[in-house]
Formats: C-alpha cells, sequence, structure tokens
C-alpha cells in the first residue's frame, strides 16, 4: 500500500462524498447547456444521476412536470406518440452543445401533427405554425379552443358559445353541420331552403320567436284577420298548399272554384260574417243574362267553366245543336231573353243576311249546306243541273266558274269560260265540246278521215296541226291540193304538173312510182 493505494484510497473517499462526485463532474462536463437550462448548470445532479445514463428520464420529467402529467395521461405529444413516451429524453433533446443550441430540435416539415392533441384537417392544414404557435411561447402551450384562434371572426358575438365545431366544420365557416331538426322549430319545406339570416338577423340565434306571424306578418294577405296561427290552414311548403278543407264547409270548392285565390271570395271583413253561397252573389255581375234566366246558374252552368252548359239544347228544345252550331255561344242566337222571345228554327232566320246568294236559291240552306261549315261538305248535285261536272271540271273550285255568289249568272258555253284559252282564236267556232273533251285540251276527238275531205295519211299523219292551219287560214276553205303547200318543195318547178301523187306517195317524196 505505497503511493498506488494511498491515490486509489483517495479516489475512494471523494467518490463517497455527494460532493466531491459532483466536483469530479465538473471537471468532466463535455460543454455549456442551452440558455434554458443555463440555471441548474453547477447542478448536475439536476439532470443526471451520478455515472448513470439510464436514470436521466425520470429526472427530466422532475422538471418538466406537464410533461410528465402528459406522458401519464397519454395526452399530448410526448403522451400519444410511442416512441416519445418510452424513450429517454436525451435522445431527442440532447445538451452541452453551447448556450444557443436548439434543445427542442423540431423539424417542422416533418412533424406529423396527428401525434398531438389537435388533428390538422380543412382549412388548418394550410395554415402555417405561427398562426397558432406564438413566438417564444411553448408548442404544447398552443390552445386548442375554436375561439382561441377565431374569437375576433366569430360572427354570432359569444351568443352560441365557444363551440364552434358543434356547428362547423374545418373546411370552411360556411359548411355547418348544425341540425336544426333537434331545436324547437325543425326547418321543414319551405324554411330548408332559407338562409339563416332570414330569421336570424344579425347572427343572433337566441330567443328567435317560432310564431309565423313574427317572420310573415308583413306578409299576411289576411291583414291579421284569422290570427297568427297560419300554419292553421297553411303548410310549410308553400303558401298555396292550404290545408283547410274547404270540402267540409257548406260550399265544397268544384271545378273552377278550386283554385281561386282565397280573398276573391273572403275579403278582410268577412272573417266573423256568413258568407253567401248563392250563383248571383259573387257572379251577377258576370251574368249575359242580365237576371233574364234567374238567379240559379247551376241550372244550365256547371262548375268547370261558364262553357260547360248542362242545358241539354238537344233534348230541351226542337233545335239540336250540331256541327257549327255546337260552337256557338249562346247569345249569338239568344240575342233578348229566351223565355220571352222564341226562336225560328228556319236557316234564314239566323243566317239571312249572309246569304251570299241573296235569297235566289231559297231560305233552304240546308238543301245543299252542312252543319259544319258553309263550305264543308256541301251537298248540291250538279249533275243535276243544265252542266254536269265531267272530267277536269269536277275538281274545278265553284269560284273559277261562279264569279259571283248568284251561281245563276254563270254560262253553260265553252266559250263563256275558255274564250282566252282558244288557241284557234275563234276560228272554229264556239263549241269546243265538238273536238275536245273535259279531261283536257289534248285529249280531243276530232276525226280528220271522216269530218273533212283531206285524210290525213303516210307523212301528214304526225303532222301538227299549224304546219297546215297557218294563222289568218279558215279551215273550212283550206285547199287541199298537193302543190297548195309544197309548191316550195317542187324540184321540178311545175314542169311535170300540180298533181304530185301522181308519181310520189303520201309516206314522203323519194317513194317514187314511176308509170311507163
Amino acid at each position: 500500500m505505497n503511493i498506488i493505494g494511498l491515490v486509489i484510497g483517495m479516489a475512494l473517499l471523494l467518490l463517497a462524498s455527494p460532493v466531491r462526485a459532483d466536483t469530479l463532474e465538473k471537471l468532466v462536463m463535455p460543454g455549456p447547456v442551452t440558455a434554458a437550462h443555463q440555471k441548474v448548470e453547477n447542478g448536475c445532479a439536476k439532470c443526471h444521476a451520478p455515472f448513470n445514463k439510464g436514470d436521466q428520464k425520470s429526472l427530466c420529467i422532475a422538471c418538466h412536470d406537464k410533461v410528465g402529467a402528459d406522458i401519464k395521461a397519454g395526452q399530448g405529444f410526448h403522451g400519444r406518440d410511442a416512441a416519445a413516451r418510452s424513450r429517454e429524453c436525451r435522445t431527442c433533446h440532447s445538451d452541452h452543445k453551447g448556450r444557443a443550441f436548439d434543445i427542442v430540435g423540431l423539424n417542422k416539415e416533418a412533424f406529423d401533427h396527428v401525434s398531438t392533441d389537435f388533428k390538422l384537417s380543412g382549412a388548418h392544414a394550410a395554415a402555417v405554425c405561427v398562426a397558432c404557435h406564438a413566438p417564444g411561447r411553448k408548442f404544447r402551450d398552443a390552445p386548442t379552443g375554436c375561439v382561441d384562434c377565431h374569437e375576433n371572426r366569430d360572427v354570432h358575438k359569444g351568443d352560441l358559445g365557444k363551440d364552434c365545431a358543434s356547428c362547423h366544420t374545418p373546411e370552411a365557416w360556411r359548411k355547418a353541420a348544425f341540425d336544426h331538426a333537434k331545436t324547437k322549430f325543425p326547418l321543414t319545406g319551405a324554411h330548408a331552403k332559407v338562409q339563416c339570416s332570414a330569421c336570424h338577423p344579425s347572427a343572433r340565434y337566441k330567443e328567435t320567436p317560432l310564431a309565423c306571424v313574427s317572420c310573415h306578418g308583413l306578409g299576411d294577405v289576411h291583414q291579421g284577420a284569422f290570427g297568427g296561427k297560419c300554419d292553421q290552414c297553411h303548410a310549410a311548403t308553400t303558401w298555396k298548399t292550404v290545408k283547410f278543407d274547404h270540402a267540409a264547409t257548406d260550399f265544397p270548392l268544384r271545378g273552377r272554384h278550386g283554385a281561386l285565390a282565397c280573398a276573391l271570395c273572403h275579403t278582410p271583413t268577412m272573417k266573423s260574417a256568413k258568407l253567401a253561397s248563392g250563383c248571383v252573389d259573387c257572379h251577377k255581375a258576370d251574368d249575359v243574362h242580365k237576371g233574364a234566366n234567374g238567379p240559379v246558374c247551376r241550372d244550365c252552368h256547371g262548375e268547370a267553366s261558364w262553357k260547360t252548359v248542362s242545358f241539354n239544347h238537344d233534348k230541351d228544345t226542337k233545335f239540336p245543336l250540331r256541327g257549327g252550331h255546337k260552337k256557338a255561344a249562346c247569345n249569338d242566337c239568344h240575342k233578348q231573353d229566351p223565355k220571352k222571345v222564341r226562336l225560328q228554327a228556319t236557316c234564314a232566320s239566323c243566317h239571312g243576311q249572309s246569304d251570299p246568294h241573296k235569297g235566289q236559291l231559297g231560305t233552304a240552306c240546308a238543301s245543299c249546306h252542312g252543319e259544319e261549315t258553309w263550305a264543308d261538305k256541301v251537298r248540291f248535285d250538279h249533275d243535276m243541273s243544265v252542266f254536269p261536272l265531267l272530267g277536269l271540271h269536277v275538281g274545278a273550285p265553284c269560284e273559277a266558274c261562279h264569279m259571283t255568289a248568284a251561281f245563276k249568272d254563270a254560262g253553260a258555253g265553252c266559250t263563256d269560260c275558255h274564250l282566252a284559252e282558244d288557241a284557234h282564236k275563234g276560228a272554229l267556232g264556239p263549241a269546243c265540246a265538238n273536238c275536245h273533251n273535259p279531261n283536257g285540251w289534248t285529249f280531243w276527238r276530232f276525226d280528220h278521215g271522216s269530218e273533212t275531205d283531206f285524210a290525213l295519211q303516210g307523212g301528214h299523219e304526225n303532222l301538227a296541226c299549224g304546219a297546215c292551219h297557218r294563222p289568218g287560214t279558215q279551215p273550212q276553205k283550206l285547199a287541199v291540193a298537193c302543190i297548195s303547200c309544197h309548191a316550195v318543195d317542187d324540184i321540178h318547178n311545175g314542169r311535170f304538173g300540180a298533181r304530185c301523187e301522181r308519181c310520189h306517195g303520201v309516206d314522203n317524196f323519194k317513194k317514187v312510182r314511176i308509170k311507163r
């Protein structure tokens, strides 16, 4: 136990004393601590168990008690993240690297906020860190309540409390998840489409009145005459959807009455007074009969419209309404009270003044005309007249020949209508029918062989009439000699006389019959 033993003894003595051990550790300190730990730099035992690296976490938590509480409660980053919860603190937060060293060591770009108590969703995901984490404050101390950040933007001015998330979503303020059905006023019908501000002006939601008239009082067409409970008659879908059952009254609404506005009959002064239900009570001004037929309109008229008449003219009178008469208005015929003035049932009694024939065909219009229209299905048989309709005459309209409505002044001769179309200019007389038939001018039956002295044979057969019968000639006096037409064709210049037929045939000049 010489010098070596003495040294060992002294070392053991120093180690046995805590003060001496702390002094020795100062001698081996690797460097200055961060500014946050500066005040405990001289007390190594605050952060380190003497020469025992495995027992530092408990010492860290002893100072950082809020972090320790998070780990114990399983909340916050250190309580939720498995690595942060189980590892030694120095794994992420090493020290002794100088006063200015960032011991937190947070990588803002890579940090996953899912491991915290406030997951970034919706519009929060795009927010910059300093928007919530104020400089100089610890990250864990950032507030998580909605109003902590958005109080200045609260349009409700705190009336709805601080839990904005109970109605709004992180995506946008306008995406509200508030369920109005859970309130005392579920939104049904047209209310579901109304903007919140329509009922909640200035974003005031508390103590909003629920009565219909509180919102719709100004639009009450009844002017308060029927009270304030609009829902007794009206549905929430639309004002026009009325729940009031008029069929339960003494006047069920049928036909046109069912589509009428209430105010047309029920004026504001009619609330307590019993409304009269007689036809003339409402329709006296509409009575085209001026009271002549009595006050009970329904005896003749239905409720669908005035035009729907239950009066049966076919059975109740001697003049059944057929054809165009069915479409006539009553006062077209009944100009006066029908109970006092008895109408005649003849055509001329109504249509005499509009008779285009001016009475020359008599008064029995029905002998020719039907009851649909004057022009439709005229039954006049033209074959019984002096001019039966044949050929193209059948399709000709009446006015093509009958220039006036008198009808009897139309002539029956061909030239009475076709004089302007006479290609013969009157040369063949006025009796076109001698040659032509009614089927068309091109269909003619004139026989040149039997009705003239010159039968058309050979080359003459296909000639046009005008080739021989030129303008200015008289057809009855036309010469029949060959030379009268063919003088210009005579290559013999008259040396063989005028009787061409002695040598030539009628087919053509080249066929020559030479007699020797």
